[in-house]
């Protein structure tokens, strides 16, 4: 069949990066039809310019009796969603989000992006750097990016970079996404203990990472974070991938901009903080392996602003700038934490973090989270206890919360309106403001609250 006349139903067709396949797919021509139980913003405005929107939410498994080519399934949707039973039983090929990029790249060469946290960004900064050098690839990426107009592009580049996620592939796939890739050039970031709901033990979740290694290609290559002990272990045991670790490279602060030194000069970049240097090495390693020289790397790292919710500028004025973040793990909220507070030394620094996932939420491993923020000036803890109710995990208290950061002068809020207020109350003189999620602060503006706190 023609891939033009192609036919793909998308079960969950809402999902960031469902909508996003569905909109690549509908680029090349494909014909693309989806459902869901609830489509948020911003995928429900771009399905609809599209004219993909489903025109009720709900499953119907009339949309299955069109006979669709091939049925993706999103991890959104249970393993007894009627559509799936009835793709399954008329004996319509169903595949998981990965597995249908992994046929779609088969043939080209992968490049792919790992760890508990940086892959986004590290994804982010490949994609920028192989663009500015006009090299054509297709890619896979976490988070929106100045430039490209969706998150997932499939051509027929040879190359493709995919940022690979450890979580599952889908409700009748308990495969992790990345253990599908095959990867000829694969980076490890970090290994931080996240997703308890699927992984309950530190060591069955260090497993996934091992099992990602191993399924490099023969004659390919492992570029690893050398500072994490957890990734070393992997390293060393490694068989077979040609091995490159990577660190912070040489660099310092001048005038509140970090200048990473390339080539014996001295170079500006528009990113921050120690993770975010580690990033950028392990970025340059990886375009090196695809061809591309430091001195190409060094002039497109220097324009790269960082991937939208990853340390994203979101309002300043003299006298405060407040900062948007993805930190949702202990890990990559000290590490956000820790950068802030070292790029601008000398200011106030309040942090704010929503416990919005599975794992934060979660009783015992709140206590991970110990210590985390202690090098803001002011710390502030949200969460909505339906959240968790959502995720039918026990309740968690406010007591519960300032017990496990160990943080004196914690604050803690339940109910969003009082958070705003503190926040916009202040004061602010001479403040840098964080704001940390992987949610939304329950349907919050960020941006817009950001602008209005700047005036």
């Amino acid at each position: 069949m023609e891939e033009s006349r192609q036919h793909i139903h998308f079960i969950a067709i809402g999902g960031s990066a469902m909508h996003n396949l569905a909109l690549a797919l509908h680029g090349r021509g494909y014909r693309v039809t989806g459902s869901d139980d609830e489509i948020a913003e911003p995928s429900r405005s771009r399905l609809l310019a599209a004219g993909l929107l489903p025109a009720e939410t709900g499953w119907y498994t009339e949309k299955i009796l069109e006979k669709p080519d091939a049925v993706i399934l999103g991890m959104h949707a249970r393993s007894d969603n009627p559509e799936l039973l009835a793709a399954r039983k008329t004996g319509i090929p169903v595949y998981s989000y990965p597995e249908y990029i992994y046929m779609h790249a088969r043939d080209k060469k992968r490049v792919v992006i790992g760890g508990s946290h940086g892959k986004t960004t590290i994804t982010a900064m490949v994609m920028h750097v192989l663009r500015a050098a006009g090299l054509d690839f297709d890619y896979l990426v976490g988070s929106r990016l100045e430039g490209f107009e969706t998150m997932v592009r499939l051509s027929d580049a040879g190359v493709i970079v995919l940022e690979g996620d450890e979580y599952l592939s889908s409700a009748i796939d308990p495969r992790p996404k990345f253990h599908w890739y095959k990867p000829h050039i694969a980076l490890l970031s970090g290994i931080a203990w996240d997703h308890v709901n699927v992984f309950p033990t530190f060591e069955n979740y260090v497993d996934q990472f091992r099992k990602y290694i191993e399924g490099i290609e023969p004659g390919g290559m492992l570029v690893y974070c050398n500072s994490d002990e957890q990734v070393r272990k992997l390293a060393a045991g490694a068989k077979g991938p040609q091995k490159i670790a990577y660190g912070i490279p040489a660099h310092e602060i001048i005038d509140g901009n970090t200048h990473v030194t390339y080539g014996g000069g001295k170079m500006p970049l528009r990113i921050f903080g120690d993770h975010n240097l580690m990033n950028m090495e392990g970025a340059r390693l990886v375009c090196a392996g695809l061809g591309v020289d430091e001195k190409t790397f060094a002039s497109a790292i220097g324009t790269f602003k960082g991937a939208a919710r990853r340390l994203e500028l979101m309002a300043s004025r003299p006298g405060l700038t407040v900062f948007q973040d993805f930190a949702h793990s202990p890990s990559k909220l000290s590490a956000t934490v820790a950068a802030v507070k070292k790029q601008f030394a000398g200011r106030m620094l309040t942090a704010c973090l929503e416990l919005h996932t599975f794992s934060s939420l979660n009783a015992g491993f709140l206590r991970s989270y110990r210590g985390t923020m202690d090098d803001a000036g002011k710390a502030i803890v949200y969460f909505n206890p339906e959240t968790a109710a959502h995720k039918r995990l026990p309740p968690v208290t406010a007591a519960q919360v300032k017990d496990a950061f160990g943080r004196q002068g914690l604050e803690v809020f339940t109910e969003r309106a009082a958070l705003e207020q503190r926040l916009s109350r202040g004061p602010y003189e001479n403040d840098v403001l964080l704001l940390m999620t992987s949610g939304t602060f329950d349907g919050l503006d960020l941006r817009a609250f950001a602008e209005n706190l700047v005036l």
